[in-house]
């Protein structure tokens, strides 16, 4: 289990508590007015449903937190895999009633663009929706140091999303380990520390984001899935030969 914690702080104005888990192994995260307390990996000998709890708990150890001292939760909601999006949202669901605590969603793509290094200006950030293809979406760094949108995020062919970058495009997200030597030699691509979105990003996103005055309903919000899933597809594709 890889950590990360920093000098506690016994008063905050805002107390973040930060799960991440769209890719196969999650990690969590403690941030006091905007300083990061602690930050870790899940287990990655057990499944997140199985380690997000434990860790959960580990976590507000470190920090010397109480449920209720947790003021807002944040999570990535998507895109991203089914079960882990689902895992993620629901817990910090649970967690936010629980505690009487706020929640926001974080968008995976900006949480991934979040975490590249202070010298990379723009960048197009990805993950896999299976199939061949990647959700996809391009920012670029604004003047106070944080990545904006550059566009819509996009469901298309990994081919497409490559081929359609600018020579000198700087690539990042967990679907390059499956596009292994299919990357353009016209595209720069981040080392493999950079790729998978963490916690501590969730974290100091969802702080940037609640001082602006964003929060989420705790009983709308819901996981944004790469693509419907296949049972849906195929029940959709049933209808139309129907209706045919």
């Amino acid at each position: 289990m890889s950590r990360a914690v920093l000098t506690s702080f016994e008063w905050c104005a805002v107390r973040i508590l930060a799960l991440e888990t769209t890719e196969m192994v999650g990690s969590v995260a403690a941030l006091c007015d905007g300083n990061l307390l602690a930050s870790f990996e899940l287990s990655r000998q057990q499944r997140t449903a199985q380690s997000l709890a434990p860790g959960l708990q580990t976590l507000l150890q470190q920090v010397q937190w109480r449920p209720t001292d947790v003021d807002l939760v944040a999570v990535t909601s998507g895109p991203g895999s089914f079960t882990g999006l689902r895992i993620g949202v629901t817990a910090a669901k649970v967690f936010a009633y629980a505690a009487g605590a706020e929640v926001l969603a974080i968008d995976t793509l900006e949480t991934i663009a979040a975490g590249a290094p202070d010298q990379v200006s723009a960048l197009s950030a990805a993950v896999d929706a299976q199939r061949g293809e990647v959700v996809a979406r391009s920012f670029q760094r604004g003047p106070d140091g944080w990545f904006e949108p550059a566009g819509a995020a996009e469901l298309v062919t990994a081919d497409t999303w490559m081929d359609g970058l600018a020579a000198g495009s700087v690539v990042t997200g967990p679907v390059l380990r499956k596009l292994a030597g299919r990357v353009p030699d016209h595209l720069t691509v981040l080392a493999p520390q950079y790729w998978a979105p963490t916690a501590a990003a969730v974290a100091r996103l969802a702080a940037r984001h609640h001082a602006a005055g964003r929060r989420d309903d705790l009983w709308t919000l819901v996981p944004r899935y790469s693509r419907r899933s296949a049972a849906e597809e195929k029940w959709e594709e049933k209808q139309r030969s129907s209706a045919s």
